[in-house]
């Protein structure tokens, strides 16, 4: 373990009180985590890169963190009908989809190394500033009823655009070997 290592386990921890301080409707509380926790985000990363400290569990970990934490805002949010089902429905489907299809690459003989498509990256910043956005319009906003169908649909298109090329290269790679190697 390492102080990157451990900043991350502490944005996982941060995860529950997430979800708590949303279900709780402390919106404005909600947002201050999320941002602590993105500002964790960079402070691990930075640490990691600048002082040689990058580990192989920080390279799951970190990952993993950033998406419980939308997952769980996403769902959180979803289940209060603060955010559209379908929409929470998409983005932790397409999660599961690259996740189910990298196991199943695994299974089958055909391990797959991965790195992040452009359109990915793009996809959650999206996902981040519209999670983000959606709390602070609930925390101080009441009437910006514009964000969640404009964020929806940009989340959306994104997201989509994102499974299918994630899919079209892991196809790629089951049928001959082939692809970019690249992952969420």
């Amino acid at each position: 373990m390492n102080l990157p290592n451990i900043i991350t386990l502490g944005r996982i921890l941060l995860v529950p009180v997430a979800i708590w301080l949303i279900v709780a409707g402390e919106f404005g509380f909600a947002f201050l985590v999320f941002i602590s926790a993105g500002i964790g985000d960079g402070i691990d990363g930075y640490i990691a890169r600048r002082y040689a400290m990058k580990t192989q569990l920080g390279a799951y970990l970190d990952p993993l963190a950033d998406k419980l934490l939308l997952v769980s805002i996403y769902v959180s949010l979803g289940f209060l009908q603060h955010m559209p089902a379908w929409l929470v429905i998409l983005v932790a489907s397409r999660d599961v989809l690259i996740v189910g299809a990298v196991i199943l690459s695994w299974i089958l003989g055909k391990p797959l190394k991965m790195q992040p498509l452009m359109v990915s990256k793009v996809n959650t910043a999206a996902q981040i500033a519209f999670a983000g956005g959606q709390l602070a319009v609930l925390a101080w906003m009441s009437d910006a009823t514009w964000f969640l169908d404009v964020g929806s649909a940009v989340v959306a298109a994104l997201t989509i655009s994102s499974a299918a090329l994630y899919m079209r290269e892991w196809a790629r790679h089951m049928a001959n070997g082939t692809g970019t190697k690249e992952t969420p």
